[in-house]
Parts: structure tokens; C-alpha cells; sequence
């Protein structure tokens, strides 16, 4: 897999084709040039836009919400400014050309600082300088693994570090993915590393049946990792062991949400261990409020029978997302600080879209749909089809679990909940003839108001990197990437094509001295 330009940007979004010539080093100015056309065009047809100003003039720094400088042992929580022009352009781009018919490559976690995107890829974490078009041997830095990544965590500290799993090595099908790194992403450098234990999957053997899947997360100061067969705790700064608990009777940890607290979920299942069972099928959840400097459990909470799966969106508040009689979520738990229950949100009625990493990674807090402020939850309607395309984002109140805010995208758009930004809520307002420009916006639960951050296009090639739940979309130093999970090669009989793996918007204003 080698780096390089896409081909030029085309004349307009709906005309957009793929080209197999490498381009000239103009590409950055055609979409720049693109970009322009399409908001002077949608503003020309008195479209949905509702601009604050193509400079930025009469925007005040957004300060709803503006928390303390995160330390280095904090997990980041940024809270994005409105930038000073509206306008959207290329702020990066990162794309191959030579993937074989059949290939796939798989690209787990991207984290972004001000001045770096990184991605996993297979077994290696690339460094990419934000504001360029990548080519071979121009990244930054470039961290090789002894093998493929198994696990990740979307969390950043205060100072751009995270954590990655992986195994053993790569040459080697049944590896267990038993080594935790923690990296900065500024530099590329590996902090440190540790290996933890292993749990087999299942009452068999390990060699006959596989290994629990493992997860790691961020919480302050702490690096947490879990393996089946309990959970580890590592200071961040020097990769000490500093707490570990095993599991006993019949609940295991499978999975840690970190963040502003420590979760740890556990899988239950009744029957006896010793007793083959390859089905191994499990029968209840159970969550714990984990104390990140000691291990000490706060508290437990148990989920009712018959959840087929939990996952955790926010640890504090504590929302869980639980899936009841059905592999989709139907319901948004809510708990208070003892960890008792709060509010119950149904979405049995197929109202409303709740979304949650389900990729081979034991990500557990990954939920690209659910966004979690202090007092209120916010998720999105399905799609509304009736003449034009049309959807909302409606907030609950995490008390009663009453709806508070509605959001309407209007015809023509959809909006997506993207993540908290202080009070307000950052969402993607999507263009669905793709000639009106996608926007950037902030959604203020106190005034109403949707306030826009940054209009942009995309290639026709990229579309489908807005798809949430299949690619990783974040908003970090007031840019947007969009970046693949995975990559696959063209199909059979299909020429050598360019393939996009991360974009990112920023500001038109950013760059200007």
C-alpha cells in the first residue's frame, strides 16, 4: 500500500468520476475552487443555509460550556470554537492507488491532535502532518507493531497519548492479542508496553477455541485493560501494573468504557463451566463502577434477563445501551451516581436510530449515534422519505426520560449527532442532492439554535465515508475527518482506481497568517 494524491477534483459533485491518471499538485485548489462553486450555488437557490457571515464577522468564541484545560493524565474533552470563516477546504487527504482485486486492509482507530491525524493499519500506526496530501515516505512518523492491532480505544489524554492492543505477532493465525502499547501520537513514540494475560474462549481449551476478545480503555491516569478473565489497571505515565482483579462464579469482563469514569461490563452465563457447551451462549449483564487508582468496585449494576447485549456510551453520567430480545438497541439505560436506575428510553418503536460499534474490536464506548451531555441524550430519527428526504435529533432528559429538544433537519438533509462539544451537541448536517453543501454545525440545547461551523463538499468517491457506523468520523482543533475502518481492493476484472482512506475540512480561515 503506497500513499499519494487522488485524481483531480471534478467540476461539480454530481459529475464526479473515478480517474486512473495520477494528478497535478493542483488537486488541493480544484476542490478548494469546487468548494466555492457549490456555496455559491446553493446559496443562489435560496437553499437551506443559514449563514453567520463568510468571514466570521459579528462570531463570538464559543464559550457554552468551556471546561478547564484537560492535564496530561485527563481524557480529552475539546470543546470546539465556531471558526472564523465558515467555508470549508481540504485540510487533508490520504489515499492509495495499488490495492490488488480482493485485498483488504484494516484500518483500526484514528485520533487526531492539531497538527496530526493517525490511523491504524494492520500492524502499524501511521502519523500523518494534518494540512498536506500524503505521499510515499512524507509521513511523519510510522510506529510497526510486532503484529496486527486487536484492539483500540477513541480516547485521547490531555497530551495526545493512546492505547492500542496487539498480538503477539503476525505471522501466526491463532496469536493472542495480549500486549497493550500506549503511544503518543504527536512523535509516534511508544511510551511503553506490557503484556497481559489471556482467557480462552469458552469451557475448551484455548488452542480449540480461541481467546476472549480483550478491550482497552482511557480513564484518568489509567490505562484498563480487560481479558475474560478480569481486568488489569496500568499507571499512564510509566506502565506499571497498578491494580488487577480476576473474575469468579460465572461472569466474566468483557469490555471497560473509560472517559470521565471507569465502567467495566461483565458477560454472565448460567450452567456449569465444566459442562462443553460451544455455544457458549450467555445469559445475563452485569456492569461496575470501577475506581480507576485502586480497582475497588463503586458499584454494580445488573441488567434484566434476557439483554442480548450492552454496550456503554457514557460512563458519567452512566447511560447504557441495551439490546433486548433483538440484536438492535431498544433501549437507552439511565443511572444515577450509586448506580441505581434512573430513566428507562424506549426506541422499541422504531422511531429513532441508536447506533454502537459492533467492528471485530471490543469497543464498548464507541457509539457514533449517541451523544451524552450533563443532563440530556441526544440520537436521530429515521430517515423520513415522504417527498423529501428528511430526519431530526431529539434529546431526552436523562431524569424522566421525557424528550426535551428537537432538532429538524428540514427537506433535503439529514442531520447525524456527531459528539458533545461543552453544552452544545456537534452534529453533521448531510446534503442529499450532494450539490447543497454538507455542513458542520452546533446544536444549542438552551437557545434552540444551530450554529454553523463549516459548510463543505466531498468527491462522489467519498460519499460513503459519511456513513457513521461504518467509518470513523471525529471533529478535533475545528476540522472534520472522515476515515475508513477498512479498505478493500477493486473487485474482479476492475482497473487500478484510487481509493480515499481519511479526508479532513478545515476552516478556509485556518491556514491564512
Amino acid at each position: 500500500m503506497s500513499f499519494g494524491p487522488p485524481p483531480s477534483m471534478p467540476p461539480s459533485p454530481p459529475a464526479a468520476q473515478t480517474h486512473e491518471r495520477k494528478p497535478g499538485r493542483k488537486a488541493r485548489k480544484a476542490l478548494t475552487a469546487l468548494l466555492a462553486v457549490v456555496l455559491v450555488a446553493a446559496l443562489g437557490t435560496g437553499g437551506w443555509l443559514l449563514w453567520g457571515g463568510e468571514d466570521g464577522k459579528g462570531a463570538s468564541p464559543d464559550a457554552k460550556g468551556a471546561a478547564r484545560a484537560p492535564g496530561p493524565l485527563d481524557v480529552r474533552e475539546t470543546v470546539e470554537k465556531q471558526p472564523a470563516s465558515t467555508v470549508g477546504e481540504m485540510a487533508f487527504r490520504f489515499s492509495v492507488d495499488d490495492m490488488n482485486p480482493g485485498e483488504r486492509v484494516e484500518m483500526p482507530g484514528m485520533w487526531a491532535t492539531d497538527r496530526i491525524l493517525a490511523k491504524g493499519i494492520n500492524k502499524t500506526l501511521v502519523g500523518m502532518r494534518v494540512g498536506t496530501d500524503i505521499e510515499p515516505g512524507k509521513e511523519e512518523w510510522k510506529l510497526g507493531l510486532d503484529g496486527p492491532i486487536c484492539g483500540y480505544t477513541p480516547h485521547v489524554t490531555g497530551d495526545n497519548r493512546t492505547a492500542v492492543l496487539f498480538r503477539a505477532n503476525d505471522w501466526a493465525q491463532d496469536a493472542y492479542c495480549n500486549q497493550v502499547a500506549f503511544v503518543d501520537l504527536d512523535d509516534g513514540r511508544m511510551v511503553w508496553e506490557a503484556r497481559f494475560p489471556t482467557s480462552s474462549s469458552g469451557p475448551e481449551p484455548a488452542a480449540n477455541t480461541g481467546q476472549d476478545r480483550p478491550s482497552v480503555t482511557l480513564t484518568h491516569g489509567t490505562v484498563v485493560v480487560t481479558w475474560g478473565g478480569g481486568t488489569t489497571g496500568y499507571g499512564m505515565e510509566k506502565g506499571e501494573r497498578r491494580w488487577s482483579t480476576t473474575a469468579t462464579g460465572p461472569c466474566q469482563d468483557m469490555g471497560a468504557a473509560g472517559g470521565r469514569a471507569l465502567i467495566v461490563r461483565q458477560m454472565c452465563r448460567s450452567g456449569d463451566k465444566s459442562v462443553p457447551d460451544t455455544s457458549y451462549q450467555y445469559t445475563g449483564y452485569k456492569v461496575r463502577k470501577v475506581d480507576p487508582a485502586t480497582g475497588r468496585t463503586v458499584w454494580t449494576y445488573s441488567a434484566a434477563e434476557g439483554i442480548r447485549d450492552l454496550k456503554v456510551p457514557s460512563t458519567e453520567p452512566a447511560v447504557l445501551a441495551v439490546s433486548g430480545g433483538d440484536i438492535e438497541i431498544t433501549d437507552l439505560l439511565s443511572l444515577d451516581d450509586k448506580g441505581r436506575d434512573r430513566a428507562t428510553i424506549s426506541l422499541r418503536n422504531g422511531a429513532y436510530v441508536a447506533d454502537c460499534s459492533y467492528t471485530d474490536y471490543l469497543v464498548i464506548d464507541e457509539c457514533p449515534t449517541i451523544a451524552v451531555g450533563a443532563d440530556q441524550v441526544f440520537i436521530r430519527s429515521k430517515d423520513q422519505l415522504e417527498k423529501q428526504v428528511s430526519n431530526w435529533i431529539i434529546g431526552f432528559d436523562l431524569k424522566t426520560g421525557r424528550t426535551t429538544k428537537k432538532f429538524d433537519s428540514g427537506p433535503g438533509s439529514l442531520l447525524q449527532p456527531v459528539r458533545m462539544s461543552g453544552d452544545r451537541l456537534l452534529a453533521l448536517r448531510l446534503s442529499e442532492d450532494h450539490i447543497a453543501p454538507n455542513a458542520l454545525v452546533a446544536l444549542d440545547p438552551d437557545t434552540d439554535e444551530e450554529i454553523p461551523y463549516l459548510y463543505f463538499g466531498l468527491p462522489a468517491e467519498a460519499q460513503t465515508m459519511t456513513v457513521m457506523n461504518e467509518n470513523d468520523i471525529l471533529v478535533q482543533n475545528g476540522r472534520i475527518f472522515f476515515g475508513r475502518k477498512s479498505a478493500n481492493g477493486p473487485s474482479g476484472g476492475q482497473k487500478k482506481e484510487w481509493l480515499y482512506l481519511v479526508l479532513g475540512i478545515g476552516s478556509g480561515a485556518a491556514e491564512k497568517p
